[in-house]
């Protein structure tokens, strides 16, 4: 039944390698034929030759001078670079969404469905965090619109698909709508398990504030154990200053070069909020346990005393206290491993393609 739809993908924009873009690999991979719409087309060099082949079509917004750098500054403006898409020929859009791909307008025979990797955070749970101080006052109006936005075209969409139950939790208060939970696909295969010898913790990804690496710095401050953190980001220099000399920043790395560094971890601390959270699940598929704040993602990637630790208490001692009960308790590769297979690329595509075949029996 599928091959015979006619199917368009639409993406947020497409730039920079993360979890959503991998989700849309998947989806291309399905429909294989369909083009991807995004509000910015400015791909790195790993989107670009992961999307060389497929017919992108960028929004009016791809005219505007410097838009790479300046592509987050358009979002009071992608709603209305959205709606002025065309989808007269297809059967089924695709959306997938962390801000505004779900405003799109389909034809009244058309199904649009929505994999959302969260309603956008600063408009809903997490207003004041994002919007604090005079600029935030300064943005309330906009916001404000964004917000009235952001719930109406979500009652246009026909189908949500969430990426966790997390996620789903903050679908149904923010936009009073169900939704089904597909777990993202990790790159499990990338990863293998190892007798290296353990050297140190690890921690790292994106290195924005809310993800509270400073907690595991100051964990490592304080007790003297190496601490290892990949990747990049705008909070990399206010970290750096915060860590003491067992602490060790390498960058951003390659698949390869992270899967060496989770062979000679301990266990990865993870003490920040996710709405889903890959990282932990691609440590655990190199047969490293995880210690995670038990909010969040976190709930549902690790399984407490069996492939990690979950610590109730979100401060610098809780996770502590977490570091101490790991040193006294085994874990096993092979199960850390077994668990993260659950949550493989093919699994994803699996459960995508039913619930696309059940959104088109239902209609």
């Amino acid at each position: 039944m599928l091959e015979h739809l006619r199917v368009a993908l639409v993406h947020e924009w497409l730039i920079s390698w993360g979890g959503s873009e991998s989700v849309l690999l998947s989806l291309a991979r399905l429909f294989p034929q369909a083009p991807i719409f995004t509000a910015v087309h400015k791909p790195d060099a790993r989107v670009r030759e992961i999307f060389v082949e497929r017919d992108i079509r960028p929004s009016l917004l791809q005219v505007i001078p410097q838009v790479k750098k300046l592509y987050r500054g358009t979002l009071p403006l992608m709603p209305w670079a959205f709606q002025r898409m065309d989808f007269s020929e297809f059967d089924l859009v695709i959306s997938s969404s962390h801000a505004f791909a779900k405003s799109i307008r389909v034809p009244a025979n058309a199904i649009h469905l929505c994999y959302c990797h969260t309603p956008p955070r600063y408009l809903w749970d997490l207003y004041d965090t994002y919007n604090a101080g005079i600029l935030g006052a300064l943005r309330g109006p906009i916001l404000a619109r964004l917000r009235h936005k952001d719930r109406e075209v979500a009652r246009h969409v026909d189908k949500f698909v969430a990426n966790s139950s997390y996620v789903a939790g903050r679908i149904s208060r923010s936009y009073g709508r169900n939704s089904t939970v597909i777990y993202p696909p990790v790159d499990v295969d990338l990863f293998t398990l190892s007798d290296a010898r353990k050297e140190h913790y690890l921690a790292g990804g994106r290195l924005v504030h809310y993800k509270r690496f400073d907690r595991a710095i100051h964990a490592a401050n304080r007790q003297g154990f190496p601490l290892v953190i990949f990747g990049n980001g705008p909070d990399r220099a206010r970290l750096m200053r915060l860590a003491g000399p067992t602490v060790d920043f390498v960058g951003s790395v390659s698949a390869e070069q992270l899967a060496s560094l989770i062979h000679r971890s301990r266990a990865f601390l993870f003490p920040g909020i996710e709405d889903f959270g890959i990282l932990p699940v691609e440590i655990q598929a190199g047969g490293c346990p995880v210690i995670a704040l038990a909010e969040g993602g976190a709930l549902e990637t690790v399984r407490h005393r069996e492939t990690g630790l979950l610590y109730e208490t979100d401060s610098v001692e809780g996770l502590l206290g977490a570091i101490h009960e790991f040193e006294n308790t085994a874990f096993d590769p092979k199960a850390c491993r077994n668990h993260a297979l659950k949550f493989s690329r093919n699994r994803f595509e699996e459960e995508m393609t039913d619930t696309i075949s059940g959104v088109l029996n239902e209609h």
